[in-house]
């Protein structure tokens, strides 16, 4: 089974069960990613900020961990 995010799920968990996962916040301009304010934010609160459509990220992650 594939996992799955959406607009709540928090960028360190994502991290955590895939590091590899780490560019596509990085495309956003989220380098910080170390940062213990960043890992607790949603995906939503971090593209808010960025001024990103968090749809966008949401698509590339599952993509991601669909593969």
């Amino acid at each position: 089974m594939a996992y799955k995010v959406d607009k709540d799920t928090i960028i360190g968990d994502i991290l955590d069960m895939d590091f590899d996962a780490a560019p596509y916040f990085m495309e956003i301009g989220m380098h910080c990613l170390g940062c213990p304010a960043s890992r607790g934010e949603t995906i939503e609160q971090a593209c808010e900020v960025h001024g990103v459509d968090p749809q966008q990220l949401i698509d590339k992650l599952n993509a991601h961990f669909g593969e």
